[in-house]
């Protein structure tokens, strides 16, 4: 099931997520899911989804989470690092990112994301540092 409001935000902070049809499944301080559905325009040869796209998958569903887990009086997050393990292809289906926050401080929101495709094998982690702002 979508979650609209989540999608919503997703879309209104990050148009790009919009324009990639990432929708929302769930989100908050604890865990955001979201996903993008295989698309041949979103692949490289052989009908891959491409890694950028899993990339962009992965940041703006971490960025979400570190929003969610900002310190009191903060406004925002940017990303400072990312380090992306792919660990298999997605030819179909859809690709779902799940971000947990690993720290949050006062300085930098540490998230972890796993991606899976539709059988729910893994396909990447993602460990991202946020700077908060």
């Amino acid at each position: 099931m979508i979650d609209e409001t989540g999608t919503r935000l997703f879309h209104q902070s990050m148009p790009f997520t919009e324009r990639l049809g990432i929708e929302v499944l769930e989100h908050g301080a604890g865990l955001v899911r979201s996903r993008i559905a295989w698309d041949e325009s979103l692949c490289t040869l052989g009908g891959v989804l491409h890694g950028g796209v899993l990339m962009s998958l992965a940041d703006s569903t971490a960025a979400v989470c570190a929003f969610l887990n900002l310190p009191e009086g903060k406004q925002g997050t940017t990303t400072v690092e990312s380090k992306t393990n792919f660990l298999r292809a997605v030819r179909s289906g859809h690709a779902t990112a799940s971000a947990r926050p690993l720290h949050a401080g006062r300085s930098f929101i540490v998230v972890e994301t796993e991606i899976h495709d539709a059988a729910d094998k893994l396909v990447a982690k993602v460990t991202q540092t946020q700077a908060v702002l």
